[in-house]
């Protein structure tokens, strides 16, 4: 749902220049330095998918399992173990999904029950150790929020179901049945279903809010592995020529106005998701969201979560539209609907649109590094975060 004008009306003035750099986000009002808050793909999926080497998210039929291999023992015992499958013989039909692992989701043929597999073995090569131990850190992500009461409605994580190192370090999850975000994006960038995308920014805001309010700690964020890893993106950039010696010393030097800054340190870590990209999440039905792909779960910044989505906005913008204009009353709604989930909206608002620009240029600079992303596209990319940055 779009909302109300006077609302909208509100967070598109206190955000107007925010996404534009040139510093105009210093201007805002500000209050006391806030010392933590929540303590108490123009082408279709489809093609951007391919063009990225990747299968359609809806899976690529490739056959069966065959009963004598051990894939087929695992997954038959994830069915009658853990999901209460009782078929007398079960069969399992295979799609391939998109992600940077290979991802399969099995459908037992009789009883259409279905599991979404992850394959770290491929990544690593021969290193089943270091395969298996991404898919244990990965399963115990997931079962670390969930103990913090995300199952369910409206906010859940996926169940993981089970890992074995020997088969190609596979980690079992459960199938979620949903929108995926970037989906929802695409309505509103190819079909400008605009009030479509508002309605689910509004959810996604409710389910990050709430995952970072109920695992807030009493430790203050430290800032300087955001830092390392803003120097680890420009150094890639360079290596593959998408920036010089120029811009790699202009950048360290907006980064280091950034590490100067109080705020950036002041709030309380909380668990993140680590990679809140629109593949990541799921939506149902209302306000359901749920969280997949949680391998780079860490304790942080809640904006690095915040940040990425609010990034991932404006570079689908700037490339589906060529306009990055069109995103900002969308991150300002996302901003304004987290910030609702606050005892003092207006401070919390005002906090995270302080440190959103720094977090949102990270993710440009990201997005910039990939081989799929075109040398004039990756340039305005990098243009657009030296924007964000300057803000500081």
């Amino acid at each position: 749902m779009r909302p109300a004008p006077a609302c909208r009306a509100m967070y598109q003035k206190r955000t107007k220049g925010l996404y534009l750099g040139n510093g105009a986000v210093n201007v805002m009002r500000r209050g006391a330095a806030h010392k933590g808050i929540g303590t108490p793909r123009c082408s279709t999926p489809s093609l951007a998918a391919r063009r990225q080497g990747k299968a359609p998210m809806n899976g690529k039929y490739v056959g069966y399992v065959a009963g004598e291999d051990p894939l087929h023992s695992f997954l038959s015992g994830i069915m009658r173990d853990r999901l209460g499958v009782r078929e007398p013989q079960l069969a399992f039909r295979v799609f391939r999904l998109s992600g940077s692992n290979e991802v399969y989701r099995y459908e037992e043929k009789f009883s259409g029950t279905k599991v979404i597999c992850k394959f770290y073995g491929t990544r690593f090569g021969t290193d089943l150790d270091k395969a298996a131990g991404v898919a244990r850190q990965e399963y115990e992500g997931l079962e670390t929020l969930r103990r913090f009461h995300l199952v369910g409605s409206p906010h859940h994580v996926i169940r993981p179901l089970g890992l074995c190192r020997d088969i190609n370090g596979v980690l079992a999850v459960e199938h979620y049945a949903g929108e995926e975000f970037s989906q929802a994006i695409a309505r509103a960038t190819q079909r400008r279903d605009d009030a479509h995308l508002y309605s689910r920014l509004k959810a996604l805001a409710y389910f990050l809010a709430t995952q970072h309010n109920r695992t807030a700690n009493g430790a203050t964020v430290d800032f300087d592995p955001e830092c390392r890893y803003f120097d680890t993106l420009v150094g890639r950039l360079r290596k593959v020529h998408r920036i010089g010696q120029r811009d790699s010393g202009e950048l360290s030097g907006l980064r280091d106005r950034w590490r100067d800054r109080p705020q950036m340190w002041q709030d309380r870590q909380v668990w993140l998701h680590g990679d809140a990209t629109p593949a990541n999440f799921l939506f149902g039905d209302g306000m359901d969201v749920a969280a997949i792909d949680l391998e780079r779960m860490k304790r942080g910044d809640r904006m690095f979560d915040v940040g990425r989505v609010t990034g991932e906005l404006q570079h689908a913008f700037m490339r589906d539209c060529g306009d990055r204009h069109r995103a900002e009353p969308f991150i300002g709604h996302f901003l304004w609907e987290y910030s609702c989930h606050f005892p003092d909206r207006e401070q919390t608002f005002q906090s995270i649109t302080a440190r959103a620009p720094y977090y949102m240029a990270l993710n440009l600079l990201r997005i910039a590094r990939n081989g799929y992303i075109g040398q004039d596209y990756g340039r305005r990319l990098v243009k657009q975060a030296k924007r964000l940055l300057q803000a500081a």
